[in-house]
């Protein structure tokens, strides 16, 4: 089973930040997940909410700002910035794209687009990359652009949508139903925190496992 840090090492960094990608790597993630957003001027962002405002306390929306708006406020990283980190250090990537947004489907296309420029380096480097959303219509629009995929839910999904993509149970899906794993689909559970979780998803024979102390859940998962 991989461990991807959620928005980084973010128990123990600001989320999204550069300190959190990289001090996920120091605790031996296997992968990063990462929110994605996309400006007014087309930048793709990794940024989880439509503003500032929780994090930074500025007004500023991502689609309603270009990026040079942003970055004057706060320091972004962007999706060829996060490739970079992977590519670098041979991380996985998990990328979720938000939904509803202004932008609409444009932000899957962009990440499509992104993917499809590094293909060269993305292949060469030998990391796995998928792109998640809770949205149906997101997911279509990825997979018709050859981007792997995985469908994020909070309940119990028809197998006709779940055969589309990989899975993205939360952990309390997980919790009520511990035989959701299919042999012939990968897992991604999100977001798994504590000892008992971890070992949940060891048991069931999840994939991936998606967390903010992936330090933590390594020496979990080390010591059984």
């Amino acid at each position: 089973m991989k461990i991807y840090a959620h928005r980084g090492a973010s128990s123990d960094f600001p989320e999204m930040s550069r300190a959190a990608y990289m001090g996920a790597i120091d605790q031996g993630a296997d992968g990063f997940e990462c929110d994605l957003r996309l400006t007014r001027d087309g930048v793709i962002v990794a940024w989880h909410d439509r503003d500032l405002k929780r994090l930074i306390g500025s007004q500023l929306e991502i689609a309603r700002s270009t990026y040079s708006e942003l970055m004057s406020i706060h320091p972004l990283l962007t999706l060829d910035e996060i490739i970079d980190i992977a590519i670098a250090h041979k991380k996985d990537l998990a990328l979720e794209t938000k939904h509803p947004v202004p932008t609409r489907g444009a932000i899957e296309l962009a990440v499509a687009h992104c993917l499809q420029t590094r293909k060269v380096e993305i292949a060469e480097s030998g990391i796995d990359i998928a792109l998640m959303s809770f949205s149906r219509t997101a997911i279509v629009r990825a997979r018709a652009r050859g981007v792997a995929t995985v469908f994020l839910s909070t309940h119990w999904l028809p197998l006709k949508l779940t055969r589309m993509s990989s899975q993205g149970p939360s952990i309390a899906l997980l919790r009520k139903y511990p035989g959701l794993k299919r042999a012939d689909q990968k897992t991604f559970v999100w977001t798994v925190d504590t000892a008992e979780d971890a070992l949940l998803c060891q048991r069931s024979g999840v994939d991936v496992l998606i967390t903010n102390k992936p330090g933590f859940i390594r020496q979990v998962l080390q010591n059984g």
